[in-house]
């Protein structure tokens, strides 16, 4: 049997229904809301994040080594430039566009200039910028003097100020579930990447932050949640250890350096009962929600991304820890300085 052939009318009918639906939120919502009374949110309601880490890696390195240079690359601007060149298709990257676009940088020409004309370049930026802004930046590094010399010397750097949420040394192993089929209370998906490993596992602060949330959740067990400074992340931690989820220090309302121990891994949860076990396996659940406006924070327009690409770029800098022996507590050997937000911290709150 053959086909018919599909009219003009209908094509165009079709293709613009493909356009709209591919549209970032904002931009779809312009549209829906042409000729109408209603105005346009100012702030973002949905993103995707799927950002390879080939991409985020190599950005980053192009920030670091052009940091303080007469071509800065910000690697936020880049990452979004490459994303509005191909309408947020990451599956279309090639590392060729990226060392494109590096020689075009050192050459002089801005990303700003390159990005001019680009549908949803500024979209992107902000969607990005939200995930991606407390990465990079200036800390100071604690080393020790020259022999002979003793004390310790604070060195200014700029680099990647972030951590895994697993100490280092500690092993674990991680898979993309982001999505996954949850059952337990009602039917949902999974908002989070699970980090398997071993009951007892310190688990880190990945950026510097306040903690908004501590204590029991039915679904998460023990858990932490931590806002960064700028209130763009709030990190989530979930399924700690029964008996001694936490280091004992560690309160709500307490502001906590990244690479901080906050507390260790465990397989609590799935029970509006504190302190069960109902988790079959050991692991930590790590969740990152994006806040554009504080609307979002609970409910249903909450933005949870998928952390698993940033979870692969977390683990290049992971926070040495020891354990105490009488208190059989652990601490990070070095204490993240990050001079912008060291007014924030008083005596005795970090954790």
């Amino acid at each position: 049997m053959k086909l018919r052939k599909l009219h003009l009318p209908l094509l165009l009918a079709l293709g613009a229904a493909l356009f709209i639906f591919a549209l970032p939120a904002r931009a779809t919502e312009a549209v829906q809301e042409e000729g109408s009374a209603q105005a346009e949110r100012d702030f973002i309601t949905w993103m995707k994040f799927d950002i390879p880490y080939a991409a985020l890696n190599r950005a980053m390195e192009l920030d670091i080594q052009n940091h303080g240079t007469e071509h800065p690359a910000d690697w936020v601007e880049v990452l979004s430039y490459l994303a509005a060149k191909n309408w947020g298709n990451w599956s279309r990257y090639r590392p060729a566009d990226m060392e494109k676009l590096a020689g075009k940088i050192k050459e002089g020409q801005s990303i700003s200039s390159l990005a001019e004309g680009l549908a949803y370049y500024n979209y992107y930026r902000e969607a990005y910028g939200a995930v991606l802004s407390g990465f990079l930046g200036t800390y100071l590094d604690e080393t020790s003097g020259n022999e002979g010399g003793g004390g310790e010397t604070r060195e200014e750097k700029y680099g990647l100020k972030v951590f895994s949420p697993i100490a280092k040394g500690f092993w674990y192993t991680h898979y993309d579930d982001f999505g996954n089929k949850r059952s337990y209370g009602y039917a949902r998906i999974h908002l989070g990447n699970d980090l398997l490993g071993s009951v007892g596992t310190p688990v880190i602060a990945v950026e510097s932050g306040v903690v908004e949330a501590l204590g029991w959740n039915q679904y998460g067990g023990w858990r932490i949640g931590i806002r960064s400074f700028d209130g763009k992340r709030y990190y989530y931690y979930a399924h700690l250890r029964k008996n001694w989820p936490y280091v004992k220090t560690l309160k709500e309302g307490q502001t906590v350096h990244a690479g901080d121990v906050i507390g260790y891994l465990g397989r609590t949860g799935y029970s509006t009962t504190e302190n069960v076990n109902n988790i079959k396996t050991s692991h930590l659940h790590f969740g990152m929600q994006i806040i554009f406006d504080e609307s979002q924070k609970e409910g249903p327009g909450e933005i949870w991304i998928d952390v698993y690409e940033i979870v692969k770029l977390l683990s290049r800098n992971k926070s040495e820890v020891s354990k105490d022996p009488e208190t059989r507590e652990y601490h990070s050997v070095k204490t993240l300085l990050e001079p912008e937000y060291e007014d924030r911290f008083s005596a005795g709150n970090s954790a």
